[in-house]
């Protein structure tokens, strides 16, 4: 058994040296005829393995993320030659799946309709573009259920430096989708030539990262997601999967959880959904009544009440761990009861990870009171104006509790004028 640990570990660091050698400047073809041997049988678990201990080595997933592609591009030959999941329609991985057959057909609808369009820029071929892109915008359902399901479940098993790389990417392929919408909407007064050039800056890189980033589900993600999760961790994922949405494909029902897709021992409630369903059904069942500074109320007049609230309300406690989100008619940002318990660093792209990590130190320390923002949401009359303003949370004697973030759509508030009365 000793022989195989350390077998199996010296396997791991040579792996791991053919990644640090990638980051300090090898080529693909270098490294792939040097180690021809170790990698004729990389699996996609392994990828995951090397990359997230490289992440707890100290390696920043910023840096992982530019050469994510040069990674796969190492291993491609042996993961083409994996076989792909094996599930059934229902289960969450079929569902995103289908979901990536869907977007690579749309993929070819853009390319034709930019080519038609670059052809011969009018009204018809332009908005024929336009409708192309805002299909594919449609996908970012696939990207938001992988961050807030998908990607929580794994970093419970301890599964997070990947997960934070594609989040990265899933933003790049975000802001070049954007700008492309943007590229389509202005005025065609331009010189065709130009016009081709400018759309095929966005178009190429943007259609490139899709792409890969299907190639990196099919290939390590996905077969990562089922060696560590189980049947009640999946479950959980498709009846929490309705809320965010779907793209190109709806879930079938052919799989229930006990088929054995997952792991065979389902976790308790508690492991399964981050503690949260068992300690509120312990706190009800213990306590009828809560008794606050000004009042007392049951607990379903406190959740009603927060429901009501024309806002979005967050808590994250003093351990950067989120606890609660309120359920508001208005939703502003994206969540699902899969972020309960999960740390809140986790839960924002990396590149705002520093201003988070910096509001929250501020608090811990002391230093502010709150932490204010505001977002310009869109385009025309509809369009939304963000707020966003942080709270910390202190005890009698100070102590710093944990945070609340306070969100709310007031573009109808910004218009408002003159006065209303109550009888009116």
């Amino acid at each position: 058994m000793s022989e195989y640990i350390d077998n199996t570990s010296a396997r791991e660091e040579k792996l791991k040296g053919i990644i640090r050698q990638l980051h300090a400047g090898a080529s693909v073809e270098e490294v792939k005829l040097a180690f021809a041997d170790l990698l004729e049988d990389v699996g996609p678990d392994e990828i995951v393995r090397i990359e997230e201990a490289l992440v707890q080595e100290g390696l920043d997933p910023a840096e992982i993320q530019p050469l994510c592609d040069v990674h796969v591009a190492v291993f491609r030959d042996a993961l083409d030659l994996q076989k792909a999941p094996e599930t059934v329609p229902g289960h969450p991985v079929f569902t995103y799946r289908a979901e990536n057959l869907g977007v690579r057909r749309v993929l070819e609808r853009v390319e034709q309709a930019l080519t038609a369009y670059k052809a011969s820029p009018n009204a018809d071929t332009r908005q024929a573009a336009q409708d192309a892109v805002a299909k594919l915008r449609e996908y970012d359902r696939h990207y938001l259920r992988k961050e807030n399901l998908l990607f929580p479940f794994l970093e419970r098993t301890g599964f997070s430096g990947p997960s934070k790389v594609m989040w990265g990417v899933h933003d790049q392929v975000r802001d070049m989708w954007k700008a492309l919408t943007q590229l389509l909407a202005e005025a065609q007064e331009q010189d065709q030539e130009v016009l081709a050039t400018r759309i095929d800056g966005i178009w190429e890189p943007l259609k490139h990262q899709i792409e890969e980033m299907v190639y990196k589900e099919e290939h390590i993600l996905f077969a990562a997601a089922l060696e560590r999760l189980n049947d009640a961790d999946w479950a959980a994922i498709r009846d929490q999967g309705e809320e965010i949405g779907y793209a190109y494909a709806r879930p079938g029902r052919a799989w229930v959880p006990g088929m054995g897709t997952g792991a065979e021992e389902p976790p308790s409630p508690t492991e399964a959904h981050g503690g949260a369903a068992v300690e509120v059904a312990e706190a009800s069942a213990a306590v009828d009544r809560i008794a606050l500074n000004t009042g007392v109320l049951t607990e379903a007049q406190i959740d009603m009440m927060l429901r009501a609230l024309p806002v979005d309300v967050t808590f994250v406690d003093e351990n950067d761990e989120v606890r609660y989100f309120s359920q508001s008619r208005e939703r502003i940002f994206q969540r699902s009861p899969a972020i309960i318990g999960r740390k809140v660093q986790n839960c924002h792209p990396p590149q705002s990870l520093d201003i988070v990590q910096g509001i929250l130190d501020d608090f811990r320390a002391g230093r502010r009171d709150e932490a204010e923002f505001w977002i310009q949401a869109g385009a025309g009359p509809d369009a939304a104006f963000i707020h966003i303003i942080y709270y910390p949370l202190r005890d009698a004697d100070g102590t710093y509790r944990g945070t609340i973030e306070v969100t709310q759509n007031i573009a109808r508030l910004r218009k408002l004028e003159g006065e209303k009365r109550l009888l009116e």
